[in-house]
């Protein structure tokens, strides 16, 4: 009797195997460079333009929106910058828990104000967060950028060149003085 046992168990059919991992609910394929240069600047940019004041020769002028647009604009430029803080968490994106988080969620945190003062039309307060903004990208980048360019050969290192149509609407609104779009 146990020799059928052992018989009809060598006869089974083997387990079927796993089925593949399920791919991940979102998809982080665009690059850090991608990422920076179509989303986290355009958002930062939009709503920088849109804050403060230029002093030029002849005067000082305001860059406080004018039109229903601008604001829309510079609305939309800090709802990117406190989504982007959430993408810079995704698995796949996030360099670490430490300080990479914790830059990720003040971008956030700080996008989210940006946005409140704009809805409020509170230009100082839109100076102050941008200003904001501004510490956490360049301290950010300061520990995840600039510690990874070459060294220095007595020359300013310059940070890599963005994707050609990012570069493209950054040269048309140097040359016209225009939003890029």
């Amino acid at each position: 009797m146990a020799g059928t046992a052992v018989l009809l168990h060598g006869c089974q059919r083997p387990a079927p195997p796993p089925p593949p991992p399920a791919p991940p609910p979102y998809n982080v394929s665009l690059s850090m460079k991608e990422l920076m240069g179509h989303v986290v600047d355009p958002g930062a940019w939009a709503f920088w333009r849109a804050s403060g004041t230029v002093t030029t020769e002849t005067g000082e002028q305001s860059l406080t929106p004018t039109t229903e647009q601008g604001w829309e604009t510079a609305e939309s430029g800090a709802a990117q910058i406190a989504e982007a803080g959430n993408l810079l968490l995704l698995p796949g994106r996030k360099r670490d828990d430490g300080d990479w988080a914790t830059f990720a969620r003040t971008l956030s945190r700080q996008g989210l104000e940006a946005k409140a003062a704009v809805e409020a039309r509170d230009t100082r307060r839109m100076f102050e967060s941008g200003a904001a903004i501004y510490q956490t990208c360049t301290g950010c980048h300061a520990k995840y950028v600039m510690p990874y360019l070459p060294p220095p050969s007595g020359k300013p290192t310059p940070l890599p060149d963005w994707p050609g149509d990012v570069k493209a609407r950054q040269q048309r609104f140097q040359s016209q003085g225009k939003p890029a779009t």
